[in-house]
């Protein structure tokens, strides 16, 4: 049996970025509520960022959006996150908001708004080598709601060629990671809507494109864990969006809604390799915290994570193997679900007191008082949410 002194090597080597976009004001379609502190700049939102850091010790990196986060320096924003132990992240591009990209942006059948979806990405593309970030991550509201309504091999042509124009940009280590949704806001035919459609396009633009898997972004029922096991093999999952959801695309805090579900995942990535940083799986949030408290819903979703990582790195399995291998079906689940039920929390908090950390982060952050301190300070101006 494996014990969890034995998978503390590996689970140092877990590091989730945090997206910057989660301190800001968020919501539905129907109302967005404001929050205490919220942050009115990008440097406040790394501010709010670095606290998740400092507070688990497993969230080293921050996501930036653009134009969410436009500033006048990227070299300068990058020294601050420096300066506050974060280094920036994935550089999320966003062709879903402005009016010109009304019937589509880099599959759209208008050449100007795929230039002006394309350069928006080649400047992406800059922002990426100001800031040292790796990966620039595409995902598109492309589609169609009426049948008939487009050319559906006219439109993956396009945005071959418009993903062939940016990827050629791309320079040293920098990647290309396409996610994909089933639906909306297209609801007819959505034009990156699986992980074969992703997979498709990237592995026809060579070996820094990868696919950004959204746990959020699937037909209810689908086997998520199968994804991750194809891509792995495949050697084309660049990227996860950690979130959770009841319905659709939720964005709620990860494991909310499925742990068991989040294990399997982790149980698929431990299995495939992807906690080795060789392969290069980046690990991020894709959350929007509507009603909670920004900065304890990000603490609590990196703790979801690391706790289901650490039960999927105690998953026995030798004797797993020896079950599948004799076609023992209730002893290979047993032995699947034993590791998930075993309560990991005491053995998680030593090992971050061992660090250094606190125990208990939700607590510490809570007793820091930094949250009445920027709810204090952060007083006028305009929120830098997430668009709404």
């Amino acid at each position: 049996m494996t014990t969890f002194e034995e998978i503390t090597p590996r689970l140092e080597t877990l590091a989730i970025e945090v997206p910057s976009w989660a301190y800001g004001n968020s919501g539905t379609r129907f109302k967005v509520f404001g929050s205490r502190g919220t942050p009115r700049t990008v440097q406040e939102k790394i501010d709010d960022a670095a606290q998740v850091h400092r507070f688990t010790g497993l969230a080293p990196a921050v996501a930036l959006h653009i134009p969410w986060d436009l500033v006048d320096d990227f070299a300068a924003l990058r020294s601050y996150a420096e300066d506050r132990g974060l280094r920036i992240g994935t550089i999320n591009s966003n062709t879903f908001q402005d009016d010109v990209y009304k019937f589509g942006s880099l599959a759209a059948a208008d050449p100007g708004v795929r230039r002006t979806a394309i350069d928006h990405h080649l400047r992406c593309v800059e922002i990426m080598t100001a800031t040292g970030s790796r990966d620039l991550k595409i995902w598109l509201a492309d589609g169609s709601n009426y049948p008939g309504q487009n050319d559906l091999r006219q439109r993956q042509d396009t945005l071959a060629e418009s993903l062939t124009e940016i990827y050629g940009q791309l320079s040293g280590d920098q990647r290309l990671v396409l996610e994909y949704k089933f639906f909306e806001p297209a609801f007819y035919a959505t034009d990156v809507p699986d992980w074969g459609t992703s997979y498709v396009q990237v592995a026809a633009l060579g070996e820094r494109a990868m696919v950004c898997l959204d746990t959020g972004h699937h037909a209810p029922g689908t086997n998520i864990e199968f994804i991750v096991a194809q891509l792995l093999r495949l050697g084309k999952l660049g990227a996860f969006d950690f979130n959770s959801r009841f319905y659709a695309d939720d964005d709620l805090i990860v494991g909310a809604a499925d742990p068991f579900q989040l294990f399997r995942i982790m149980a698929e990535v431990v299995r495939g390799g992807g906690l080795d940083p060789a392969t290069g799986v980046a690990f991020m949030l894709d959350q929007c915290h509507n009603i909670e408290d920004k900065i304890p819903g990000q603490i609590r979703s990196v703790l979801n994570v690391a706790e289901m990582t650490a039960r999927a790195l105690l998953i026995d399995r030798e004797a797993l193997a020896t079950a599948q291998a004799a076609n023992d079906v209730l002893t290979a689940n047993g032995v699947l679900m034993d590791a998930f039920y075993t309560d990991v929390r005491r053995d998680l908090a030593a090992w971050r007191d061992s660090k250094g950390l606190p125990a208990d982060p939700m607590a510490a952050f809570a007793e820091s008082g930094y949250l009445q301190q920027v709810a204090a300070d952060r007083v006028g101006g305009q929120q830098a949410g997430w668009g709404a």
